[in-house]
Parts: structure tokens; C-alpha cells; sequence
């Protein structure tokens, strides 16, 4: 500190004490340098695990990842990330086989991810149930696996660390609210929006961007302080707003269209190769850090990049490639095009928006996307999404040949909602989706696109009083 600096900062405390200006801690200080309105914000999440689907502690579906999940592939992952992107933190989310085998190479992997939450401040965290906890475990199960794995991650990091988030992909409401009130976390990638008909579980229903979940299902936003779970519910991979109709995914002209194209890499740089695969996924992460920043004040993507795709062509193939080209380009291109883009961890990303909202009540979500005109990202097609505290209105249209607007999906969270019971020897439920007047995947036949005026009168008046807009008010 030179001598100007050290007669200012002298003088601003000494006004401090005379009461000309004050100073707020450090903490504060720090939280107005990282607001979330008039930001664009990137999360990257990862998952460490031993078999590909494990469900519950001691069952697993798939095969055995072992050989995958290695320090030699957790470093060549991490020093992609920060060759794209100096500063960046992630978040790691280990599974609970991950957490307690004791081979060399997890003992050393364990070792290796800690100096990363050393080194970069990454964030480390459990996964429970692979995703689809709720699926196999009853939920008091499901408390016991969040507390003690929660611990063992504590253990394993040292110092009184304590994660700020959790990585779940779906996650009951009476489990979201176990994490807020008993193990004091507030954050959860606890939906995958648009899900349905893909891998073990389907959670179709929630809205795609942060919200505090009803206690009544954990699709649904609060609708009062009383029914609100002090646990931000985040989804876990962004994706293409007109891939999302798709009720998993279909062959069209001798090509797979795929509900989760959006910015994973599974289903774009693995599936397509890295030049088509980074379109569709800069079309995704475009349609936020363009469009929906304008019109939100704000804007979200989010990753969910298990660490099995760094090598996973050894495993599952995916056309010999393991997508760490693609990774890089991604992150630099945002860098070039979004300069201001932060990447933070899931945690930190969760507190800013619980920091700005205190309830679901000022959630007014909109979003415009047109086709990149890669598979189901259909070239003419239009679709726009409303998503608020009381519903969510999805209208599609072929702006090409300017077709009028249609109801796809019209979801009322004001109605009440009820979550499948535990599962029970064999019977156990995989669809947790939350669907009433018109879903988005068209599964029913109560799904059939109508216009607006043809919705029910009670349905109408709901929508206008939101968006009067709609009907030409």
C-alpha cells in the first residue's frame, strides 16, 4: 500500500467515525459487487460415481464406471475449464459409492478434487440416488443419505467445510425442506425440467428457471409463506425450448430428435460431433444470454457434465469422441460473445437469487426462442414461454408462415398437486411430473394445442389478469 493509499483509507475510516460515511462489512460489501439482477450467469456441474445409476446405497443400474473415474480424468477435465476460463468454479457432486470406496484411485480422486476446492474455490457436494432417489428410496431413506453424505463430504474436505448446495436431479418436497430446516442448505438442483421418458425418472411440470418449492410437490412454486420451502429449486441442464416438447425422443428423417438437446453434451457434441453439436449448443445458451436477459433482467445456463463423458467412449462409445474439444470451445466462445458471464458454483449462483427473492410472488420468467434448425430445433417454429408463481403458458407458432398462436402447454400451479407415495417392494412410481389442463409432451389427449379463446373462461381470466397483452388488452 503506497502512502495516497494508506492517507485514504485513513480517511475514510476516520469519517466512518465521525459518521460522514458508512462502511458495511465485508460481507456486504461483497454481495453488492455480485448482484443477480443484470447478470448473465454460467453453472457447471459434475458428477463423480462409481456404477452409472446408483439408486440406492448398495443397488445400481448400468455398468461399472470405475475404470473412468480416475484422477487422470478429473485433472484433464478441471484444466479444460481453466484454460477456457481463468476463474471459473464448478461444482462436484460425488455419489455415495464415490464417497466411501477405498481404492487408491478414489482415495487419490477424493484427494485431487480437494485441492480444487483449495485452489479454484470449487464447490463439493452429494449426489443421492443418482439422480432419481425418490424412485427407489422411501424419503426418510433419502434424509438418512442426504445427512450422512453431506458429513462424509465434510470429513473428506476438512477445515468445517460445509457445501452450500446439493446436486439431486429430482428431489420430493418433504426432502427439499428436510435440507432447509435440518441440514441448514438452501440451495438444490432438485428438477430437471422437461424430463420425461429419459433414463430412470420423469419430473416434467416445473418451471425452468430458480423458485421456492410448494411443500406440496416439488414442481410446483409456493403459493404463500406458509406452503414456501426455504430451498432454491434449480434445474440441472439447460435445454432447447422446442427439443423440450418431445416426450424423450423420436427418429425423423434417419435422425434421433431428442428432448434434452439444449447445451449437455450427450446430446450435441457426442451425438452430432463438435462443429454441429457447438451450434446447437450456443443456440440454447443464446436464447438466455440474448433475448432472455433483455427480458428478465437476468440470465441462467446450466451444465450438468458428468465426469464419466470425459473418457466415456471407452464404456459407451459416443462415436469415439469424448466432447473435451467441444467443452473448451463452448466456454471460450461465451467468454468472446458474454464477456461479463459468470461462472460460479451451483451454491453460490442459488444464494444470490435467494438474496433478491424472498417468496415466488415478483417471478414473471419470459422467454422467446426461435428454431436453430437443428433436429427437433425446428427452423420455423416459434415458441414462447410465460412461467410465473401461478402458471406456466407455452405458445407455439410457425413465424415463417406467420401461423397463429397455439396453447402446447398451460399448467396451473395455483390448483392442488400431490407427489407419488414411497416406493414399496416392486411398487414404486418413476413419472413425479406435475401435469394438468395442456402439457408440453402431448402424452394425453387432453394435450391437443388450442388457441387461446378456446381455453376454459376461468383459465383465460387467469392468464389475462397476468399478461392482458395476450388477448389484445
Amino acid at each position: 500500500m503506497n502512502g495516497y493509499q494508506w492517507m485514504g483509507k485513513m480517511l475514510c475510516l476516520a469519517m466512518a467515525v465521525l459518521g460522514m460515511v458508512e462502511i458495511g462489512t465485508a460481507e456486504e460489501i461483497k454481495s453488492s459487487k455480485n448482484e443477480l439482477m443484470g447478470g448473465r450467469f454460467l453453472t457447471l456441474n459434475t458428477i463423480v460415481r462409481v456404477k452409472q445409476i446408483e439408486v440406492t446405497r448398495d443397488t445400481s443400474h448400468g455398468p461399472d464406471e470405475s475404470e473412468i473415474h480416475t484422477p487422470a480424468e478429473a485433472r484433464i477435465f478441471r484444466e479444460a475449464i481453466d484454460k477456457a476460463w481463468p476463474g471459473a468454479k464448478i461444482t462436484w457432486a460425488f455419489s455415495w459409492l464415490a464417497l466411501h470406496d477405498e481404492r487408491q484411485s478414489y482415495r487419490e480422486l477424493r484427494e485431487l478434487v480437494v485441492t480444487y476446492q483449495k485452489k479454484f474455490g470449487d464447490e463439493i457436494t452429494f449426489i443421492p440416488g443418482a439422480y432419481f432417489s425418490n424412485m427407489y428410496n422411501s424419503r426418510e431413506q433419502v434424509n438418512r443419505d442426504l445427512h450422512e453424505g453431506l458429513k462424509r463430504v465434510s470429513e473428506i474436505v476438512g477445515g468445517g467445510y460445509r457445501p452450500k448446495s446439493v446436486v439431486a436431479g429430482f428431489l420430493s418436497a418433504d426432502n427439499l425442506k428436510y435440507l432447509a430446516e435440518v441440514e441448514g442448505i438452501h440451495v438444490c438442483q432438485g428438477n430437471i425440467w422437461s424430463q420425461y421418458a429419459v433414463d430412470n425418472g420423469d419430473g416434467e411440470g416445473s418451471i425452468c428457471y430458480p423458485y421456492y418449492p410448494s411443500r406440496e410437490h416439488f414442481c410446483k412454486p409456493a403459493q404463500s409463506e406458509k406452503d414456501l420451502i426455504d430451498c432454491v429449486n434449480l434445474d440441472g441442464w439447460t435445454v432447447d425450448f422446442l427439443a423440450a416438447r418431445i416426450a424423450g425422443s423420436k427418429k425423423v428423417n434417419d435422425e434421433r430428435w431428442r428432448s434434452r438437446q439444449g447445451v449437455g453434451p450427450i446430446e450435441t457434441l457426442l451425438d452430432m460431433g463438435t462443429e454441429r453439436g457447438l451450434e446447437a449448443m450456443f443456440a440454447a445458451t443464446s436464447s438466455h444470454f440474448d433475448d432472455g436477459f433483455k427480458r428478465n433482467g437476468f440470465a441462467w445456463v446450466t451444465n450438468g457434465w458428468e465426469m464419466c463423458l470425459v473418457e466415456g467412449r471407452k464404456i459407451y462409445g459416443y462415436g469415439g469422441r469424448n466432447g473435451m474439444d467441444g467443452l473448451e470451445q463452448w466456454l471460450t466462445g461465451i467468454r468472446k460473445r458474454w464477456p461479463d458471464t459468470k461462472l460460479i458454483t451451483q451454491g453460490e449462483f442459488g444464494e444470490l437469487w435467494r438474496a433478491h427473492y424472498k417468496n415466488n410472488d415478483a417471478i414473471n420468467y419470459q422467454f422467446v426462442h426461435r428454431g436453430c434448425g437443428i433436429r427437433a430445433s425446428e427452423a420455423d417454429k416459434e415458441i414462447r414461454w410465460f412461467m410465473n408463481k401461478d402458471f406456466r403458458l407455452a405458445l407455439l407458432r410457425d413465424w415463417k408462415a406467420n401461423s397463429e398462436e397455439q396453447v402446447i402447454d398451460f399448467t396451473r400451479y395455483d390448483e392442488p398437486a400431490q407427489e407419488p407415495a414411497d416406493p414399496e417392494n416392486d411398487k414404486k412410481s418413476r413419472n413425479w411430473s406435475l401435469m394438468n389442463r395442456i402439457n408440453q409432451k402431448g402424452t394425453r389427449p387432453q394435450d391437443q394445442p388450442k388457441r387461446l379463446n378456446e381455453l376454459l373462461d376461468k383459465d383465460q381470466e387467469l392468464i389475462s389478469k397476468k399478461y392482458p397483452e395476450l388477448f389484445g388488452k
